[in-house]
């Protein structure tokens, strides 16, 4: 229903005595503002702050109509006067007035940078463990390499000797298929040198073991029970006469009795240092 001129002049007033007058409205409104502080704007002035009562929409709030129709309007209007500094110059005079300020944000492109910042230090710390990594795996496939070209250029030298045939050839097929190294070569060259001369068809007719009916044969001079025993399994079909067959029986026995330091040593030696067999 429409108000009519008389009716809004009749309309009570909300001011009385009791509420101490137009100053005690402004301390109740502040009051009333600080406990709500999410629909507030706020004035700052140096160390000063006004709260000031607004709705959503800019409207002033129940509280202004309460305290005699001040608005939100009014009340900013009040507030944006310069305001009086309690500091005193050096002559005694105030030493100036108050504006009031807001208060500055960083800018959306100042944060993008801030907060890009620790992540470009990640990325570049991220960079270096890669580079470390990858130096790391190109060093170890380097040395893989240069083993795998050192291994084909050994299997290079013993097949170039296998070809040649002959003692050097048969030791270094044996060694070769037994998984020896190479470095054997020579004391078991010495072996079979004192044990057949580098015959694989020499036999002892004379010792103990031919007296018995089991004469020692090959180049490496086993007898009959003892290749049977010590042949590598890949040879086991050949004759005890087969130069390779009857070097891995002649090894594979002697380290099993003697250790491998007899083989790299060229064979037993007596006390004065003279070849005793193995």
């Amino acid at each position: 229903m429409a108000t009519t001129p008389a009716a809004t002049a009749a309309a009570p007033s909300f001011r009385s005595s009791r509420h101490g007058g137009p100053a005690h409205a402004a301390r109740r409104a502040g009051t009333r503002t600080a406990a709500t502080g999410a629909a507030f704007g706020v004035l700052a002035s140096g160390a000063f702050a006004a709260i000031v009562p607004t709705t959503l929409d800019g409207t002033s709030t129940q509280a202004d109509a309460e305290e005699g129709g001040t608005t939100a309007a009014t009340t900013l209007a009040a507030y944006s006067a310069n305001i009086p500094s309690a500091t005193k110059a050096t002559d005694g005079s105030a030493s100036g007035f108050f504006s009031p300020v807001s208060f500055a944000q960083p800018s959306a492109a100042s944060g993008a940078l801030q907060a890009a910042a620790p992540a470009q230090d990640a990325d570049l710390a991220s960079m270096g463990k890669a580079h470390e990594i990858a130096t790391k795996i190109a060093a170890e496939h380097a040395k893989a390499a240069a083993a795998e070209k050192a291994r084909q250029a050994e299997k290079a030298r013993i097949d170039a000797i296998v070809a040649q045939g002959g003692l050097d050839g048969w030791i270094a097929e044996a060694l070769d298929h037994m998984g020896l190294s190479q470095s054997y070569a020579s004391g078991l060259k010495r072996i079979i040198l004192k044990e057949s001369n580098g015959n694989p068809h020499a036999i002892n007719n004379w010792d103990s073991n031919a007296a018995a009916g089991n004469p020692s044969e090959g180049l490496m001079q086993v007898i009959p029970s003892t290749f049977a025993a010590y042949v590598h399994p890949d040879f086991a079909d050949r004759s005890i006469t087969d130069p390779i067959a009857n070097i891995t029986a002649g090894v594979r026995y002697m380290i099993d009795r003697y250790g491998i330091d007899t083989l790299d040593a060229g064979g037993r030696v007596g006390s004065h240092g003279g070849y005793i067999g193995y």
